[in-house]
């Protein structure tokens, strides 16, 4: 398994739009339609629609829960969607709210910078974040060798010309969404084709 995600379902989903009066494609009348929100995952980033319960209005960005206990905003969820699913206002929202996931994570997502290794005989899985090249590879790998990295702050101190590391990462997530057919996925899972995703 790619190092850096954990291997568990979705629990916890940030909102990245809320449709009061679900999709406007659809084909029925407005006061029949069901209020839809779209979110992504905290733990792959699973990108998801989902039904709040009723009366419940789920603001963006805010935090929810979906996981197998009791919710107190979303009644359930309807599906797992693509990039392509997303209203416009939810694909300007992603980037924020991955940032977001990834600084509230930092634990998780600084042992990356920690872990990470070779892909093959030419490659390192820290050149896949944009901006590493070989020069910062190999000061990522030489510094690490003295200890590891305690957090983002202590990765950039002691790596020079390496900033802002939670948005390398969150780039990287976005490209892993946005990209089906991209080759190496490190903090995502894969997509489902999009005939499952439809039904």
């Amino acid at each position: 398994m790619p190092e850096g995600r954990p291997p568990r379902r979705e629990e916890v989903a940030r909102i990245l739009d809320y449709l009061p009066y679900g999709h406007v494609a659809e084909a029925m009348s407005s006061y029949q339609k069901r209020p839809v929100a779209q979110a992504v995952g905290e733990t792959n980033f699973v990108l998801m629609e989902m039904t709040p319960k009723e009366g419940v209005v789920p603001k963006v960005g805010q935090k929810v829960y979906i996981g197998s206990g009791e919710r107190d905003v979303i009644d359930h969820v309807n599906r797992r969607i693509g990039y392509d699913d997303l209203t416009n206002a939810a694909k300007l929202e992603l980037p924020f709210e991955i940032q977001s996931t990834v600084l509230d994570n930092e634990a998780r997502f600084i042992r990356f910078f920690n872990e990470a290794g070779p892909i093959s005989t030419r490659m390192h899985a820290l050149e896949l974040l944009p901006g590493i090249g070989k020069k910062l590879m190999w000061s990522i790998l030489n510094e690490r060798k003295k200890g590891p990295f305690k957090g983002f702050v202590d990765l950039t101190e002691r790596v020079k010309g390496l900033y802002n590391p939670e948005k390398l990462i969150a780039k990287r997530v976005e490209d892993e969404l946005v990209d089906d057919r991209i080759k190496y996925r490190v903090f995502t899972t894969e997509p489902r084709p999009a005939e499952m995703r439809r039904r």
